[in-house]
């Protein structure tokens, strides 16, 4: 990884450092998540995917109740659409849940359930990329494969003030080889961890880092400097694209309509309540109701709320309408049912209330 250290202050010099700083500062401010608390492959693994683009603290929940339902790679690979979605219900990003099941699908069927003691079988599976692969092999297995993620490209860039946008692939891709340069044997799990914890805890995202507290300030040349402001560099975010939707919750006799979503794309397989395109109102919803065969016979009232994904921002609104016909296009289940049985994603989570 290039940054503008002097030829009397290498970053290669700067790296060497990181274990003999690290290690005792990590044993002394870890903290005590779950995840951490053995080193089975399995749940390394799970927390892993469950931590991606997620908050540690709404992970917690989760983390717990997915291995009670599924203590086991086989038991996974076996587990139901909907028992799975609802342990995943809330969770976001489902694309992640699917390819759990798919690879300890392929984790059950090639290595009898055992996840293998090699990156690249282990880079292999659906859904695994560099930086997963690099967590469970050296948190699980204590192999020299580092996990550079956000929080650890941010400490890296601070520490060596290197200004490129951290990401480039090719950014990540120095940053890997180099770290794993100076990996410690027998100590490669909490060297991962620790970089981790000092990008999450003390070498913040969002706010001033926290210096004072820092086993690395003395090194650091962002801090040095004062360029921690613009560390690190990133390239220029795409606009989200504005959707609009109109959702309906179809209210026939108490029991309520929900459809499955197509086999591919957002959300692809999970169900919703039904929903067009375009901003309705209530005449237009009701005609709709109609083209449906559901003969409607009183919209209630409407709301429009939004939900964002990470390239495209929903904007829905709710219309909540009675009718008389139950088609069997839809599937209908009454409240209770649908709370207790049906995972939602939060887009139509959201529309709860309306039942």
């Amino acid at each position: 990884m290039r940054c503008p250290l002097s030829e009397e202050y290498p970053m290669e010099k700067v790296l060497r450092q990181l274990p003999d700083r690290l290690l005792p500062w990590f044993a002394e401010n870890r903290r005590d998540l779950p995840w951490r608390r053995d080193r089975e492959p399995y749940h390394i693994w799970v927390s892993e995917i469950m931590l991606q683009q997620t908050r540690v603290e709404a992970v917690r929940d989760y983390y717990a109740r997915f291995l009670e339902a599924l203590p086991t790679v086989a038991d996974l690979a076996k587990a139901p659409d909907d028992g799975l979605g609802k342990l995943w219900e809330g969770l976001g990003y489902y694309s992640r849940m699917r390819n759990l099941r798919a690879a300890a699908q392929v984790v059950q069927e090639k290595w009898n359930g055992q996840i293998p003691r090699d990156y690249d079988a282990v880079r292999s599976l659906p859904g695994i990329g560099d930086y997963t692969a690099g967590a469970i092999c050296s948190i699980a297995f204590d192999m020299p494969t580092p996990a550079v993620d956000g929080n650890v490209l941010r400490v890296l860039a601070r520490v060596l003030a290197d200004s490129r946008p951290v990401d480039l692939p090719a950014v990540r891709r120095e940053a890997r080889e180099a770290l794993a340069a100076v990996y410690p044997e027998g100590r490669c799990g909490d060297f991962t961890q620790a970089l981790m914890e000092l990008g999450a805890t003390v070498c913040i995202p969002n706010g001033a880092p926290q210096c004072g507290r820092c086993p690395l300030a003395d090194l650091c040349q962002a801090r040095a400097t004062g360029q921690w402001r613009e560390l690190p560099c990133r390239l220029p975010k795409r606009k989200r694209r504005q959707e609009d939707w109109t959702v309906f919750i179809l209210d026939c006799g108490g029991r309520f309509a929900l459809e499955q979503r197509g086999p591919s794309g957002l959300l692809a397989g999970l169900w919703q309540f039904p929903n067009v395109p375009g901003t309705l109102g209530s005449q237009a919803a009701l005609d709709q109701a109609a083209r449906w065969g559901t003969e409607p016979t009183d919209f209630q009232r409407s709301a429009d709320r939004t939900h964002i994904f990470t390239h495209i921002q929903w904007n829905l609104r709710c219309c909540r309408i009675v009718c008389r016909q139950a088609i069997p296009a839809f599937r209908w289940m009454t409240a209770e049912e649908i709370r207790a049985q049906v995972p939602l994603p939060t887009a139509f989570r959201q529309f709860l209330d309306f039942l």
